[in-house]
């Protein structure tokens, strides 16, 4: 991948740097609650150039990240966005009871054309695994799989008015997948969950945190 030096940070093509901060490209998960804060968001991000594509999403939680996440809910506005300040600011600005979540991708692994359109993205987390081998062997693994069109290594952040029960432990360790696919959601989700098998047989820990289910393109 194509690196440049700025400000003394080695940096991969998908960061944006300033002065001030670092900022990502990734996504941006958030509840679709049918009230205000929802709509504005909706409608914001549906004309903002920072948005490269939006969708209308079912999310569902694995059995061992519920418990990090009791405040989320079942429909998300996702987001692939360009600048992660940006997405920041306007959940700052629109907080909600159910929990948002900004997926930063430090490391883009690679990005292709494969048939189909988009309509499965899965978050993973390793428990293990900070070393550059064990991430080159992930990213090894998920590129001989032809139907992911993205795949990316990062952090999470989240944002929500009621505190968490639980802090989440893993998340710097972020891997999210972007598949494409004309077969149905179960038939996707299968051939994610075979993925995740591939990379576990390797003495990697990774484990699913959300599943979003695309129902609808809004962008």
């Amino acid at each position: 991948m194509p690196t440049f030096y700025t400000h003394k940070y080695q940096i991969s093509r998908n960061m944006v740097v300033s002065e001030q901060q670092l900022s990502y490209s990734g996504y941006v998960c958030a509840p679709y609650l049918h009230n205000s804060e929802s709509a504005k968001l909706k409608d914001s991000w549906t004309s903002s150039n920072n948005i490269e594509a939006l969708y209308f999403v079912t999310g569902t939680f694995s059995d061992e990240s519920k418990p990090y996440f009791s405040n989320s809910t079942n429909h998300y506005i996702l987001g692939k966005f360009k600048d992660s300040q940006s997405i920041t600011d306007d959940l700052t600005k629109n907080n909600q009871e159910k929990t948002s979540f900004i997926f930063n991708l430090k490391d883009e692994l690679f990005q292709r054309e494969v048939s189909g359109e988009t309509n499965f993205v899965t978050v993973y987390y390793l428990e293990y695994g900070e070393y550059e081998e064990d991430l080159q062997e992930v990213a090894n693994i998920l590129l001989k799989r032809e139907k992911i069109k993205i795949g990316g290594l990062g952090h999470m952040t989240t944002f929500c008015m009621l505190p968490s029960k639980f802090t989440f432990p893993y998340a710097e360790n972020i891997v999210v997948i972007e598949v494409a696919s004309d077969k149905g959601h179960q038939s996707v989700k299968k051939y994610c969950e075979q993925t995740k098998r591939d990379v576990n047989r390797k003495g990697l820990t990774m484990t699913n945190l959300l599943s979003l289910s695309i129902l609808e393109k809004l962008k």
